[in-house]
């Protein structure tokens, strides 16, 4: 990150093509000189120093033209639904029925968003839940941030349909994306994520993406997300949650990438009675190495975190799952449970699942379970005894070892999807 001169001129040149207001500029700018004077966070038995996440020029901030592909793609998912997708920095789709529209909901690109509710995005972008100078990683991703998206959901508004987005990473450009979700007191709704690469890319690039989820007093929010990142794509991952009090999210979280990815699932509950259940599910194939660390950290009094993580490790591929949960000083009543199991499916493979409980307060319930180990014996035993083959009786019992995050997926269509992609995964 020597070149500072060089990268300033193709921050304040993109920043200029967005048309972004001025403290957006500003704050890229902070950022920027911050990036070399920060240290890398730190992710338990992962060695990741050496990962090409700063491979960023001056010449990637800009977006490839979009393949055909990519608008047949979006309109045939379409359906009557608040829906964004977007191929790069580019938005190909962007639909959200009148009534929702009236009711003062906003889905739409993060740049539109900052130029025609400037107030709103400065007041929460990398303020509460992520904040740019945390580290390394975060200060990067805002100076060359180069795509993103924003839903804001107002006071009391009860979505009954699904919120959908999805985000394709393409061509020559680094993918640096923002989401950034706002909801307002005792809103509800159902969001789903899809992060995916387009086909054929053969350009090795940077990802750092960030997620920000913003729940307000009596918010409940399902949070599902499908993450189908390229081989190509050395990402850093990171989705937060930042919950006021009596308020929930529900993460449902499927890791299917083939590339090398480090990601941090972070909930923090900030108000007392905050509730988040974290579901995230794994695999990991040919030599790619995946790194999540899932924290939850009880902040508020009487607030309840748990985490349930499981992966499947295939060939000699590596699966890192680091469960923290962390109850202060003051969380009294607090709720801190966590289970991290791993299936590896071949003896090249190597997983670890690391369990760790950080307890300032007296009065709070906390408990952890991890394994490693191979599909159980006796399972295929029964259903061989059944009729089945033996790789139908794999995959059956790695489907259900699977299925606490499939369910959780708010679109059958979905869940169908990603059933596929774990079939495809194993196939590979």
């Amino acid at each position: 990150m020597t070149q500072l001169k060089d990268y300033l001129e193709a921050v304040e040149l993109f920043s200029a093509t967005q048309e972004e207001p001025a403290w957006l500029l500003e704050r890229r700018k902070a950022a920027l000189a911050q990036v070399d004077e920060l240290h890398l966070p730190h992710i338990d038995q992962v060695r990741y120093r050496d990962w090409p996440l700063f491979d960023v020029t001056a010449d990637s901030m800009e977006h490839s033209e979009l393949p055909d592909s990519i608008g047949v793609m979006a309109f045939d998912a379409m359906e009557d639904h608040p829906l964004l997708v977007q191929a790069g920095g580019i938005t190909v789709a962007e639909q959200l029925p009148q009534h929702l529209i009236d009711a003062g909901v906003i889905f739409t690109d993060l740049f539109t968003a900052a130029k025609e509710h400037s107030d709103l995005v400065e007041a929460y972008f990398m303020k509460q839940a992520v904040t740019f100078d945390e580290d390394k990683l975060t200060a990067a991703h805002l100076a060359f941030l180069n795509s993103g998206a924003f839903l804001y959901i107002p006071k009391n508004l009860v979505i009954d349909e699904p919120v959908e987005a999805v985000f394709q990473q393409m061509g020559d450009s680094h993918f640096f994306h923002h989401v950034l979700i706002v909801a307002e007191e005792n809103s509800q709704f159902n969001y789903l994520e899809r992060f995916l690469s387009a086909d054929g890319q053969s350009v090795e690039r940077p990802g750092n993406i960030v997620v920000e989820v913003i729940a307000k007093a009596g918010a409940r929010i399902k949070y599902s997300a499908v993450d189908r990142l390229g081989k190509n794509l050395t990402t850093y991952l990171n989705r937060r949650g930042y919950i006021l009090q009596d308020a929930t999210i529900d993460w449902a979280i499927g890791v299917m990438n083939d590339g090398d990815i480090v990601a941090d699932f972070d909930t923090d509950l900030v108000g007392a009675g905050a509730h988040s259940e974290c579901k995230v599910v794994a695999i990991s194939s040919g030599t790619q190495m995946q790194a999540i660390d899932t924290r939850v950290t009880n902040i508020g009094q009487h607030t309840i975190g748990h985490i349930l993580q499981h992966g499947v490790i295939r060939d000699h591929a590596a699966l890192v799952f680091n469960g923290i949960g962390h109850i202060i000083k003051g969380a009294k009543g607090a709720d801190a449970q966590q289970e991290s199991r791993v299936l590896m499916l071949s003896d090249g493979a190597r997983g670890d699942a690391n369990p760790i409980l950080l307890i300032d307060e007296n009065e709070v319930t906390a408990g952890h379970a991890a394994s490693v180990g191979r599909v159980d014996p006796d399972e295929m035993y029964y259903l061989m005894s059944r009729g089945l083959h033996k790789e139908e009786a794999e995959r059956l019992v790695i489907r259900g070892f699977l299925g606490s995050v499939i369910t959780a997926i708010p679109m059958k269509e979905a869940q169908n999807e990603f059933i596929g992609v774990i079939e495809g995964k194993l196939d590979a």
